[in-house]
């Protein structure tokens, strides 16, 4: 084979214009890569090097197999397939470069190694496929709002030429009669070659073009990365890599409005979008016509770090400037954005910090402040006195146990919603009574109870959340307790995952985990079968956010009632619209239908005459929504403990 690099262009040495190319190129590259390091180098620091085998798990399956676009079958596999090309053509081009830069090197360029030479030539064919149907599915049928931009049509030709630059210079060599290691992709370039009216002895001259069209390419493509809206094809392994493990939750902070004040890696979240809409497609306030898009979130993030850039300082604003405060008001904190997101990136924690700032700025909804001020005042957002709290266990015929006045094993955090609510205070008892049939050892805090404080904390007061925390903590030291069960998942959320426990805190289950648990080792015994076509909405707080899925699919099944699933279930389940303190503010002018509305409307056209809960607000939410939807005649909105005691009754 020919060395490419060698011989002359233009009166100057190949090599010596191949040396200048690859200075410029990555010159270029690390100038504005370093450029980004120095805005994130600004901003506040967190901590995200921890848990190395978990992370690198997780980027084993999401970048290396792309685990969360291929939830999109069609265009997750051409998406792998793209992507598996550009790693083998990018070691392609490393290796070829290394060879030509340093000719005294003993290697030979890296389609003459076999092996090599098998990969490029299968999976420049299959790239090149998966390409036409990328390319179709954007111009042709693209989905609801993944970004249309030039830069989009640049990269997928960008990429075109460095396949077909790689096939057409291996063709040439077999039509020049060269050995060459492939599966026979490339003698079918070296017929279209011959058939187009390439000779031979043009074969090799051909090769030569085409591995400069090649490296050129690349180069090209290496400086126009960090400068285009295409950034993500950079950035987006490292977001995976140093996401977030868990529920992210931003640090305790006064909140954030201009770049310096965010911390690295929410800012990083802007840089790594790939602006393909998923987040906007998932997104409940976006799709009931609230001012809020995920995906321009992360573009405005963008922006502000752009802008940094081109004025070499500080100081640029994203509430406000970009974002307006009606928009970070209408975040439900549901995680679906981040739970499809294929790039890791954190959209509420962003949202978060910019509520505190709006918060601290006095610039609050007014129902939304008088809830907040009724958690100060009464440690409830009811407005009611703490004595109020245990009034729902009047209508039993037992007095549950006090836990600060003698050992149990179970303490019941009841929440305000399951103990103040007089809609909900049934079901509240039932599960009282369930439990008292299964012998459970089971007891309450009374009046020492107080709001778990994780919707106060996501509509951005910090402080609210702590006072409250604190409250608990101090409750919950005084009383006698091996475990707690607890009937709402915003505060299985928060006792679980976020209160600072000493010496690693207390077992937290939700309900349902414990019903499934007494009914499967017959503590709880079912004495009959249920009948009729349910349907279950996985609650946001108790799906996405701790992963219990099961627990209430295990219970319906045991009960014997028909299953039937929405198109929009488990981990991609639709949010009710109540989380992230939502529930307390007022709907905007403009929406279009409220989440709660849609989702019983996709439970009715699954045609379950039942829509089982396992939340309070869900079942206040739902219960709103089938009236306004006209379904009062057509869907029956049941909490799952409704369910168990009727097929536990005698």
């Amino acid at each position: 084979m020919t060395d490419p690099a060698a011989g002359a262009f233009l009166g100057l040495p190949a090599r010596a214009i191949l040396w200048v190319l690859a200075l410029i190129a990555f010159g270029l590259f690390g100038w504005r890569v370093a450029a980004y390091i120095r805005v994130l180098a600004r901003a506040r620091p967190e901590p995200r090097w921890d848990q190395w085998p978990a992370r690198l798990k997780r980027f084993v399956l999401e970048v290396l197999f792309q685990r969360k676009l291929l939830e999109e079958p069609l265009i997750g596999a051409a998406h792998l397939l793209i992507f598996w090309a550009f790693v083998f053509y990018a070691t392609s081009f490393f290796w070829n470069l290394l060879r030509g830069l340093l000719p005294f090197l003993p290697i030979p360029y890296a389609d003459q190694a076999a092996w090599m030479a098998v990969a490029l030539e299968l999976f420049g064919a299959v790239g090149l496929v998966a390409l036409v149907v990328a390319a179709a599915r954007r111009y042709l049928f693209p989905p609801p709002r993944l970004e249309q931009t030039r830069d989009a049509g640049i990269i997928l030709s960008l990429i075109t030429i460095v396949l077909l630059s790689s096939l057409t210079g291996a063709g040439a060599l077999v039509l020049a009669g060269e050995h060459h290691a492939g599966v026979g992709i490339a003698s079918l370039f070296a017929g279209l070659l011959s058939g187009l009216g390439v000779s031979p002895e043009q074969g090799v001259q051909l090769n030569v073009a085409m591995w400069w069209v090649h490296m050129v390419t690349v180069l090209g493509f290496l400086v126009y990365i960090p400068y285009s809206k295409h950034l993500h094809l950079l950035a987006s392994p490292f977001g995976v890599l140093f996401g977030s493990l868990k529920p992210p939750m931003p640090a305790a902070s006064e909140g954030a409005a201009r770049l310096e004040e965010f911390t690295w890696r929410q800012l990083f979240s802007g840089l790594a979008c790939a602006e393909c809409g998923r987040c906007d497609r998932a997104c409940p306030a976006l799709n009931s016509g609230y001012p809020l898009s995920p995906k321009e979130l992360m573009h405005h993030v963008k922006e502000m770090i752009m802008a940094s850039l081109a004025s070499g300082g500080n100081g640029h604003r994203l509430l406000g400037d970009r974002v307006k405060p009606e928009a970070v008001w209408a975040c439900m904190t549901c995680l679906a954005c981040i739970q499809r997101c294929p790039v890791g990136n954190e959209h509420v924690p962003v949202l978060i910090e910019l509520r505190r700032r709006l918060m601290a700025d006095g610039e609050i909804e007014a129902h939304l402040q008088e809830a907040l001020t009724n958690l100060a005042r009464y440690g409830n957002s009811f407005g009611q006195s703490a004595r109020n709290r245990a009034r729902w266990t009047q209508g039993l015929d037992f007095k549950p146990k006090d836990a600060r006045k003698e050992p149990v094993t179970w303490l019941w955090f009841t929440g305000d919603y399951a103990a103040y609510d007089p809609r909900l205070q049934p079901i509240t008892r039932a599960a009282a009574r369930l439990f008292q049939r299964a012998g459970l050892d089971f007891g309450i805090l009374y009046e020492a109870e107080q709001n778990s404080g994780n919707d106060a904390r996501r509509a951005g007061e910090e402080g609210l959340f702590e006072t409250l925390m604190e409250k608990n903590l101090a409750a919950f030291a005084k009383a006698r307790f091996e475990r707690i069960v607890t009937t709402d998942p915003h505060s299985l959320h928060a006792l679980k995952n976020e209160y600072q426990w000493q010496n690693g805190g207390v077992p937290v289950v939700h309900h349902t985990e414990l019903l499934w648990e007494l009914i499967r080792t017959n503590r709880l015994p079912l004495n009959k079968r249920l009948n009729g076509r349910v349907t279950y909405h996985d609650p946001c707080y108790l799906g996405r956010y701790n992963g219990v899925y099961e627990a209430p699919r295990q219970i319906l099944r045991a009960l014997g009632v028909e299953l039937v699933e929405m198109p929009r279930h488990g981990s991609r389940s639709y949010c009710c619209g109540a989380g992230g303190g939502r529930i307390w503010m007022e709907d905007v002018p403009g929406i279009q239908e409220r989440p709660a509305e849609s989702r019983v409307r996709e439970a009715a056209a699954v045609g379950a005459g039942t829509l089982v809960v396992a939340c309070p607000k869900d079942w206040v939410m739902f219960q709103d929504a089938r009236k306004t939807a006209g379904l009062e005649d057509k869907l029956v909105v049941k909490d799952i403990i409704e369910l168990v005691e009727e097929a536990t009754n005698p």
